[in-house]
């Protein structure tokens, strides 16, 4: 890509206001792979003037016509479908093999699960003598990660778009280039110009520019808990919707009837999926107390089985972590757990064996957790597993709602019926059962401190959009 360090602002690539750099460091070798520009509040301005000019008319665009923009969308990141790959394996240390089927695949899913939604949805509906009109809901700030960042992306442009809306996007400054190749191809599926826009920085730069933008009708940021605070207290002044999608800390309640070498073994994949690196997944297992033993044995087989290694290879499973105050901070909390008396089954401090640079994290596993203990409570970000004791069905509920979060909960039994149960009883914005297959029309977020409102699908949709009620429209 020849525009790495500039934005696109109104249909071109246009050079930034400011003169501020940001090397961009791939977490495999810790070696420089590019540079980017970390904009303004004036470089968020002219996006979002741009953004305005374009609203009237794409708002008022006919449903076909967006439908097959999408399409044209999903055709051209089909043909360069390798090089998101190869971006994401560079900027955040994906292992190549699941760059491609994990992390690349995303977009033409969320893309796909959208274009079918917007083909079959009502944005009019006869209530009585009323006429409720669901109209797009302005322009959009569009704040996204590094961890998932074409998944994170796509599923904020995608519905923005099929609503009608206009929009800015700040990507992380971890993870840009993925974001820069993503606005290439929506410049190349003709997305008319101002109707998308991308202004990389930090986020205090950028960030908040766009959350307190008087201009920005909308935010929606994914991103941990602490940014999502202050992103919702910039918007406050200005009175606009913030919909957020941030922490988790989700447990994965093993029912006495499991086959206990399937669900612990499954249970600890889905733990270690991204190297730890994701908001969803389930690091805190809980199982019953005769089966604590069994369970951090398979649990540390499991573990000890990952391949780790260069990045490029694609017998590798397990890459690094995005940033070295990622992998500092995981450093901390795997030591925080030993000194407050968890058991170390395997893993711990340090590099892997063999490996000599780059940000990667032993596999590690923790046994006889107690719930009140900090890796038990805090996103930990990492490859790191947290193995909890219950005494009955109800202690572990209790046990897995006992926590900040509530992006999301597992339950696991050989009875699909005593597991829909379990699941109602979890508050959580999903609730997977018996390790089911991803479902992108599924609403996904969460409760309490993970959020509020809710991405992919028709759900997803729903977020940009405004109701109108038109009182004395008459009958149909």
């Amino acid at each position: 890509m020849s525009h790495t360090a500039q934005f696109f602002i109104d249909g071109q690539w246009v050079e930034p206001l400011s003169e501020v750099r940001f090397d961009v460091v791939d977490p495999a070798t810790e070696t420089t792979i590019g540079q980017i520009a970390l904009g303004n509040a004036q470089d968020v301005d002219q996006a979002v003037t741009a953004a305005r000019r374009a609203f009237p008319a794409w708002s008022a665009t006919d449903v076909r016509e967006r439908v097959e923009l999408l399409k044209r969308v999903l055709k051209v990141y089909e043909r360069r479908y390798d090089e998101f790959a190869e971006l994401i394996r560079r900027e955040m240390g994906a292992p190549i093999t699941f760059a491609r089927s994990g992390q690349a695949a995303r977009g033409p899913a969320h893309l796909n699960a959208l274009i079918d939604v917007l083909e079959r949805f009502d944005f009019e509906e006869q209530r009585g003598s009323t006429r409720v009109v669901l109209e797009p809901i302005g322009v959009c700030g569009l704040i996204t990660p590094w961890n998932w960042p074409i998944n994170q992306i796509v599923v904020k442009i995608a519905p923005a778009l099929a609503a009608g809306c206009t929009m800015v996007l700040k990507p992380s400054e971890y993870s840009p280039l993925s974001a820069l190749l993503f606005a290439e191809v929506l410049d190349e599926a003709q997305v008319p110009a101002g109707v998308f826009n991308l202004v990389n920085g930090d986020g205090l730069g950028v960030g908040t520019a766009i959350a307190s933008h008087p201009g920005i009708d909308m935010v929606s940021f994914t991103g941990s808990t602490r940014a999502g605070v202050l992103v919702a207290q910039a918007a406050a002044p200005t009175v606009k919707r913030v919909a957020q999608e941030l922490g988790g800390k989700s447990a994965n309640v093993l029912l006495d009837d499991v086959n206990l070498d399937e669900a612990v073994t499954r249970g600890l994949a889905a733990c270690f999926t991204n190297s730890g690196q994701s908001c969803s997944i389930p690091t805190r297992m809980l199982v019953p107390r005769h089966l604590m033993n069994d369970a951090a044995q398979i649990a540390k087989r499991a573990a000890e089985a990952y391949r780790m290694g260069p990045t490029d290879d694609p017998a590798t499973q397990l890459g690094p972590l995005v940033n070295r105050n990622q992998f500092n901070r995981v450093q901390t909390l795997i030591q925080k757990g030993i000194d407050e008396g968890a058991r170390l089954v395997t893993g711990g401090t340090g590099l892997p064996a063999g490996i000599g640079h780059g940000y990667y994290v032993r596999p590690t596993v923790f046994a006889d957790v107690k719930p009140h203990m900090t890796i038990a409570r805090e996103e930990i970000f990492g490859p790191v597993l947290s193995i909890i004791a219950y005494d009955s069905e109800e202690e572990a509920i209790h046990i897995a709602n006992d926590t900040d979060y509530g992006l999301a909960a597992y339950v696991q039994s050989g009875n699909l019926e005593r597991a829909r149960k379990v699941g109602r009883a979890l508050r959580a914005g999903g609730v997977h059962l018996n390790y089911p297959a991803a479902d992108f029309g599924a609403p996904f977020g969460g409760y309490k401190r993970s959020g509020n409102g809710r991405e992919w699908g028709e759900a997803g949709l729903r977020e940009y959009l405004e109701t109108k009620s038109m009182v004395g429209y008459g009958p149909a």
